[in-house]
């Protein structure tokens, strides 16, 4: 495991180069012959050549404490059972960049949308504050049962990831489908946007509108999202790491709020136009000033 997780600071930058390589351009390798983008097929080799070094150590390691499995490792038991074992290091691939690339501005949206909402702010921190004493006071840890009390924080997220969903899922036809009395042949790609559904009134009343109420009526405790929500596809092709990356930022957001008292310094800046895979990245800057709260 040692090459999986490097100390010294040649290997760190390494790793980093390669994943800023592989995420720049992630949009276009994932649609074009990768002969066309030698850089992006350079970085993703040597990913690849990395978890296909390392998968047998990932999937050894075990939790001390309760032989508990990572998330990584059942990723790894289903695509092995269901595909190839050919197929993981992909796999592996791809949860990496979902939860470096995904993760971390759906985290940045969600502090900046409660930020900007001074109501909804308020009633985040009494929500924490009811659950973990005084904020800042002393250092927490997060259990499932904490998460479940603090339901307001999951429903800023949802909302979040709707207004900031990827532009565009695509998936390619393997055997001829009909739709709407159409005949879509294999080889073709279907194409929907996340982005436009969301904003459709019909299924999303006032869609521009940053409303974490509306999750209400989501049936979360069966893990069902609303109606025409497609963040993370649908049916069996929904992501595997959803529930993962919903625990991962709720943490997230709750420890940056207890530990810090944050205000925003500029307004919520609009999202760029650069991309449509993944998660948008803001057009411009927004600060945050914050301080340790004691």
């Amino acid at each position: 495991m040692k090459y999986w997780f490097p100390t010294n600071k040649k290997k760190i930058k390494e790793f980093h180069q390669y994943f800023q390589a592989y995420d720049e351009d992630f949009e276009y390798g994932s649609q074009l012959p990768e002969c066309l983008l030698r850089n992006w097929s350079k970085s993703k080799k040597w990913f690849l050549e990395l978890f296909e070094k390392n998968i047998p150590d990932i999937k050894a390691c075990k939790s001390a404490k309760d032989n508990s499995m990572t998330l990584l490792q059942a990723t790894l038991d289903i695509v092995e059972t269901e595909t190839s074992k050919e197929n993981s290091p992909n796999y592996g691939l791809l949860l990496l960049w979902a939860s470096l690339s995904n993760a971390v501005p759906v985290a940045f949206w969600t502090l900046a949308y409660v930020l900007s909402h001074p109501d909804i702010h308020k009633a985040v921190m009494e929500g924490i504050s009811s659950v973990f004493g005084k904020a800042g006071k002393d250092k927490i840890k997060v259990s499932e049962d904490d998460l479940e009390k603090l339901l307001l924080i999951k429903w800023c997220v949802l909302e979040t990831i709707r207004l900031k969903a990827p532009g565009v899922i695509t998936r390619k036809v393997v055997k001829p489908v009909e739709i709407l009395n159409y005949i879509i042949p294999s080889g073709d790609l279907l194409m929907l946007s996340p982005f436009w559904l969301h904003r459709n009134p019909k299924y999303f009343p006032e869609p521009e509108l940053f409303k974490p109420e509306r999750w209400k009526k989501a049936n979360l405790e069966k893990h069902s999202f609303l109606d025409c929500f497609m963040a993370f596809g649908s049916g069996k092709f929904q992501c595997p790491g959803r529930w993962f990356a919903l625990l991962e930022v709720q943490m997230c957001v709750i420890l940056i709020l207890y530990k810090y008292d944050c205000s925003l310094l500029d307004p919520l800046p609009k999202q760029s136009s650069l991309h449509l895979v993944g998660v948008p990245q803001p057009e411009g800057q927004c600060r945050i000033e914050y301080k340790q709260r004691v």
